[in-house]
Parts: structure tokens; C-alpha cells; sequence
């Protein structure tokens, strides 16, 4: 009895197994069948990894140019962002939609960081305004840079025209941003100010309209034929202290909210002393990618009207 329970306790000494079982695996010496060599090996003159694969057909296009993103996985250090932030993956593109802007009809909230310029903090010299535009995980989807001349600049202030750039992950301008001069007075109410939003470069899409109102910013959102699609309306008193600021976007009755533009609140001290400022969209997923486009050009005329002076003194109306 001892000597058959110590037999059925052995083990087999490749598969730990007990007498009396027959192994699940075969031992690790085996090598197959007779003559199985084994798993093929290197392809000479492959330019691929040396694992034993055949090589691809003639004509295969390979693993493409250098510095190209792989489909479907983050990109990291491309043009115009901080390294180890990683971009957006690229979508398919949907049907009628202009290049580049297939990653906004994947998304339904948009977040936008504006960088802190080191010279303008210690100097007050306004330089060109840099943006980083990020999904709701961070990604980055775009990056925008403002083209103003240095004059314009520190002349104007928050009410110079300006053009910005807005550049995807593989450094492409796939939005440009037009913002005339206007007044920005009360007193004008027939020259009020008004942004173009180009997708690709030189074919607009949409407007953004700002509409007089004696107390309310208020703004109107159109397509590329000038047919109002959308309103805009902000709170009477536009101060960020301590809070988050929203403009909402709502149907042209103004009967239902779709939407907002919020300016968050990034603390005391980036407030007191700087203009860099943090901005929130959200919409619909399925809205037209245009009309996101559209949406993403009014933040940022509402940022150079409400919040581009320094130390909290964001104006305080729509007509101001």
C-alpha cells in the first residue's frame, strides 16, 4: 500500500505530473516529428525584424517614412508639444469632412490650455498666444499659435486682429482663425466683433457674429453660407473670481441648451499674474465636425474679448 502511494506521488520530471498520468505538454526536448528542423530561420535581405517570417511581396509598401504615426496608437513629440504628452490617435475619415478635422467626430468635449509665456510675466511685452487643445484623456488634438505682428500686438492689446494657426499632430495647418479689427464699443453697435474659421486654410466654414445686447455677451453661430445655425450667450457680469465662467450654446429659439463654452478657474496666483487661460467645450458627438470647428473659434474670440488682460480685469459686459 506505501510502496503504490509513494509510485502515484513521483512526478515526472519534465511535467510535474504523477505516476500514472500521462504529461500534458510534451517535454521541452522535443523537437517534433523526424525531421521537423525547427522554426525557419532570418530571411536574408529583410529589412524588417529578424524573426523567421517570409518576407513581404514585392511592391509591399513597408513600415513607412520615418517619424510617421502607427495607426491607432499615441504619438508622442511632434511638432509644437511638450515630449511625453501623446496626440490623438487619427480617426477614420468620416464622409464630407475637411482634412483634419476628423478627430473632433470622435469627441464631444474639448479642453484648451493656454501656455504661460515667460516673458510676458516678467516684462508685460504681449507675445503670440500658444494654445494646447486636448480630448477629455488628455491627448492632445491640436495645437494653435497665434501669427500677429509685434506691433499689432502691443498696440491693440485684447482687441487686435490676429490670425491663428491650428496645426495637427503631423504639423499640418488644417484651421486658420481670421479675427478682424472691430470696435469694441457699446457705441458702435454696427461693427461688432466677428471671427472666421477656415477648414483647410482659405475655405471657410463658419462664423462667429457677436450680437449686441445692452447687457448679455451674446454671439451667433453660422455656417459657411452666413445662415445662422446656433446662439451664444454669455452672463452679464464676466468675472472669474474664484469660479468657472459659461457661455452657453442653445438653438436659435434659445429654448434648449446643447452646449457650453466654459472659461475654468486655475487658481489666485496664475489669475493675478497672468493671461493664460484654461477653456472647456462641450457639444454633441454627433454634431457636424464644421460646426465643432465653428464652436472652437468662438472660445477663442471669447477669450481675447473677456479674458486677456492680466490680474482679473476681464471686461465686464458683451459691448464693452
Amino acid at each position: 500500500m506505501d510502496k503504490k502511494h509513494t509510485q502515484m506521488n513521483d512526478s515526472h520530471p519534465e511535467t510535474n505530473m504523477p505516476v500514472g498520468y500521462p504529461p500534458q505538454y510534451p517535454p521541452t526536448a522535443f523537437q517534433g516529428p523526424p525531421g521537423y528542423a525547427g522554426y525557419p530561420g532570418p530571411q536574408v535581405g529583410y529589412p524588417g525584424p529578424q524573426i523567421g517570417y517570409p518576407p513581404p511581396p514585392a511592391g509591399h509598401p513597408g513600415p513607412g517614412p520615418a517619424g510617421f504615426p502607427v495607426p491607432n496608437q499615441p504619438v508622442y513629440n511632434q511638432p509644437g508639444g511638450a515630449a511625453g504628452v501623446p496626440w490623438m490617435p487619427a480617426p477614420p475619415t468620416p464622409l464630407n469632412c475637411p482634412p483634419g478635422l476628423e478627430y473632433l467626430s470622435q469627441i464631444d468635449q474639448i479642453l484648451i490650455h493656454q501656455q504661460i509665456e515667460l516673458l510676458e510675466v516678467l516684462t508685460g511685452f504681449e507675445t503670440n498666444n500658444k494654445y494646447e487643445i486636448k480630448n477629455s484623456f488628455g491627448q492632445r488634438v491640436y495645437f494653435a499659435v497665434e501669427d500677429t505682428d509685434c506691433c499689432t500686438r502691443n498696440c491693440c492689446g485684447p482687441s487686435r486682429p490676429f490670425t491663428l494657426r491650428i496645426i495637427d499632430n503631423m504639423g499640418q495647418e488644417v484651421m486658420t482663425l481670421e479675427r478682424p479689427l472691430r470696435c469694441s464699443s457699446c457705441c458702435c453697435p454696427c461693427c461688432l466683433q466677428e471671427i472666421e474659421i477656415q477648414a483647410p486654410p482659405g475655405v471657410p466654414v463658419g462664423y462667429v457674429i457677436q450680437t449686441w445686447h445692452p447687457c448679455l455677451p451674446k454671439f451667433t453661430i453660422q455656417n459657411e453660407k452666413r445662415e445662422d445655425v446656433l446662439k451664444i450667450s454669455g452672463p452679464c457680469v464676466v468675472c472669474s473670481c474664484c469660479g468657472d465662467v459659461d457661455f452657453e450654446i442653445k438653438s436659435l429659439d434659445e429654448q434648449n441648451i446643447v452646449g457650453k463654452i466654459s472659461k475654468h478657474w486655475t487658481g489666485i496666483l496664475r489669475e493675478a499674474f497672468t493671461d493664460a487661460d484654461n477653456f472647456g467645450i462641450q457639444f454633441p458627438l454627433d454634431l457636424d465636425v464644421k460646426m465643432k470647428a465653428v464652436m472652437l473659434g468662438a472660445c477663442f474670440l471669447i477669450d481675447f474679448m473677456f479674458f486677456e488682460s492680466s490680474g482679473n480685469q476681464e471686461q465686464r459686459s458683451g459691448v464693452w
